[in-house]
C-alpha cells in the first residue's frame, strides 16, 4: 500500500528573531526597542523554539515556538491601509513565506525543509499592531495574523525555496 504525500513548493522569504519583547506585558506603557535580526537561516530546537529568539524556552510545550506570516497577506495589508509597503518585521513573526495558506496548517503536522512542526493556532494580532504598523492594522489582521507552531525535530530553516510536506496525523 502506498501513502499519498501532499507537498507544496513554498518560499521562505525572510527569517527574523528578536532577543527581547517589545510589547508583551507593556499595556499602558510604551513599547521597548529590542530590535529584530534578519537571518539567512535559523536553528530550530524541538520543544524549545528558535535559538536566540525571545520565546526560546518560554514555557513547556509552548504553542508559539515559531511563528509564520504570509507575504501575500503582508501585501494585502499594505493595500488595505493605503501604505506603499509594510516592513514585515514590524509584525514580530519569525518566518515570512509564500506558497500556502497558513490557516490550512492549523491542527496539521508537517515537514518544512528538514524540520517537523505542527500548526497550533492562528497567531492572532494584538492591539499593538495599530502602533507598530498603522491604525487599522489590528482589526484588518484578525483571521490573517499568521500561524503559531510547535517544533518537533531539530534542524535548520533556511531562506529560499523549500518543500512543505503534510504528515500523517
Amino acid at each position: 500500500m502506498y501513502k499519498l504525500t501532499v507537498a507544496y513548493s513554498v518560499d521562505i522569504v525572510k527569517i527574523w528573531l528578536s532577543p527581547g519583547h517589545d510589547f508583551k506585558g507593556r499595556y499602558g506603557q510604551g513599547r521597548l526597542e529590542n530590535g529584530v535580526l534578519s537571518l539567512p537561516e535559523v536553528e530550530c530546537h524541538a520543544g524549545r523554539g528558535l535559538a536566540g529568539d525571545r520565546y526560546y524556552d518560554f514555557k513547556p510545550d509552548y504553542k508559539g515556538q515559531v511563528t509564520f506570516f504570509d507575504v501575500n497577506v503582508l501585501e494585502e495589508l499594505a493595500d488595505a491601509l493605503n501604505l506603499s509597503e509594510v516592513d514585515g518585521s514590524l509584525l514580530r513573526r519569525n518566518i515570512l513565506m509564500s506558497g500556502i495558506d497558513l490557516n490550512t496548517l492549523i491542527g496539521q503536522r508537517f515537514r518544512l525543509g528538514e524540520v517537523e512542526l505542527s500548526g497550533s493556532e492562528e497567531c492572532a494580532p494584538c492591539f499593538w499592531m495599530d502602533e507598530a504598523v498603522a491604525p487599522g492594522a489590528f482589526e484588518w489582521l484578525k483571521g490573517r495574523g499568521g500561524l503559531r507552531c510547535r517544533i518537533h525535530t531539530d534542524g535548520l530553516l533556511r531562506c529560499g525555496g523549500q518543500t512543505l510536506e503534510l504528515l500523517p496525523q
